[in-house]
C-alpha cells in the first residue's frame, strides 16, 4: 500500500464522520465544540462536497491502479 492510498483512506473516513455529524450529530456537535462551531458550522452542502471530491479522487487512484 502507498502512501497515496493511505491518504486517501483517512480522508474517506474523514468525510464519512463529517457527514455522520452533519446528519445525525448537528446538537452533540454544537454543545461540545462551541468555539470551534462559531467558526466551522455543520453544514451539510459542504460536508456532501467534500465526500464527493474525496470519493471523485478515490476514483482516479483506482483508475490508476494505485488502490487495493
Amino acid at each position: 500500500m502507498n502512501i497515496e492510498a493511505i491518504v486517501f483512506y483517512i480522508l474517506l473516513i474523514d468525510a464519512v464522520s463529517a457527514n455522520v455529524v452533519v446528519r445525525f450529530g448537528r446538537d452533540w456537535y454544537l454543545r461540545h465544540f462551541r468555539t470551534i462551531s462559531r467558526w466551522f458550522p455543520p453544514a451539510e452542502g459542504w460536508a456532501l462536497y467534500y465526500l464527493a471530491l474525496v470519493l471523485w479522487v478515490g476514483s482516479l487512484l483506482y483508475r490508476a491502479g494505485m488502490l487495493f
